[in-house]
C-alpha cells in the first residue's frame, strides 16, 4: 500500500502530531510525504501555461510533478493543515493553485476518480472546518469521492504538550478511530465515485463537447477526446 501525505507546513505541531497518530495504523505501507512549502517553495503566477502548453512547461514542474506522481501512485492521500485565519495555509493553496489542470474542466487524472483521502486540520477556536473545506473542494475536483475529514478544535492551547491530558486523550481516542476505518478498507477495489462527482463530470463534458464542436480544440479538448470521456467512456469505469 503507498500513502502520499501533504504537510501543510514545515511546523511540527498539534497537526503534525494528529497525522503521526493517524500514520500509526498503517506502519506496513510505504509513505512519501512533502512539507509546504520547502517541496513547493513558489506560487502560481497564473501564466496558464499549464493549460495551453501541457504542466511540463510550468516552471515548478521539477516540484509539482514529483507531488503529482506520489498523488496519483498513492492509494491513499493525506492531506494536512492548520487553520491561519480560519483556512488552509498559504502554501497549502499554492500547491493546489498548481494543480488546477487537474480539475475537472481540464484534465483530471483517471485514477483519482477511484482514490480515497483524507484532510486533517485543526486550529484554536474556529477554522478547522473551513481549512478542511479549502483542500475539500479541489479534491472532489480531482474526481476523488472519498474523503474522510478530521477537524480537531482546540480551546487552551496550540501546543500538544501544554494541552490537558484528557484533551490529548480525546484527539488521540477520534483520529485514532478515523485511522482504524481507513486501515480497514480494501485498496485493491476502487472507491465508489459519488453522483455528485459525476454531475461535475457530466457538466464538464457537455462544454468540451462544445467546444468540440466550435472547431477550437486546445490541449484540454484533446485530452477528454483522447480519453474517449466524450463518447461513451468513463474514468471512474476505468
Amino acid at each position: 500500500m503507498k500513502i502520499a501525505v501533504i504537510n501543510g507546513t514545515e511546523k511540527r505541531g498539534v497537526t503534525y502530531k494528529l497525522k503521526e497518530l493517524f500514520l500509526e495504523r498503517f506502519n506496513s505501507a510505504e509513505i512519501t510525504e512533502y512539507y509546504l512549502p520547502k517541496d513547493c517553495p513558489s506560487f502560481c503566477v497564473g501564466c496558464t501555461s499549464c493549460f495551453i502548453k501541457g504542466e511540463n512547461s510550468c516552471k515548478d514542474f521539477d516540484y509539482i510533478g514529483a507531488i503529482e506522481k506520489s498523488l496519483i501512485e498513492a492509494d491513499l492521500i493525506v492531506m494536512t493543515s492548520p487553520a491561519y485565519v480560519m483556512h488552509a495555509t498559504g502554501a497549502m493553496k499554492a500547491m493546489l493553485d498548481h494543480l488546477a489542470y487537474r480539475w475537472m474542466p481540464h484534465r483530471p487524472a483517471p485514477k483519482m476518480f477511484g482514490k480515497r483521502a483524507v484532510i486533517i486540520t485543526q486550529c484554536l477556536g474556529a477554522g478547522a472546518k473551513s481549512a478542511a473545506k479549502d483542500i475539500k473542494h479541489s479534491l472532489s475536483w480531482w474526481g476523488i469521492s472519498k474523503i474522510g475529514v478530521f477537524n480537531g478544535a482546540l480551546m487552551s492551547d496550540i501546543v500538544w504538550e501544554k494541552l490537558s491530558e484528557k484533551k490529548r486523550k480525546k484527539l488521540t481516542h477520534s483520529i485514532d478511530r478515523l485511522a482504524r476505518r481507513y486501515a480497514n478498507i480494501n485498496y485493491a477495489k476502487p472507491a465508489h465515485t459519488k453522483l455528485i462527482v459525476k454531475l461535475k463530470f457530466m457538466f464538464c463534458r457537455l462544454i468540451q463537447k462544445k467546444v468540440r464542436k466550435s472547431g477550437h480544440a486546445g490541449l484540454d479538448n484533446e485530452y477528454w477526446y483522447n480519453n474517449g470521456w466524450l463518447g461513451k467512456s468513463r474514468p471512474w469505469k476505468s
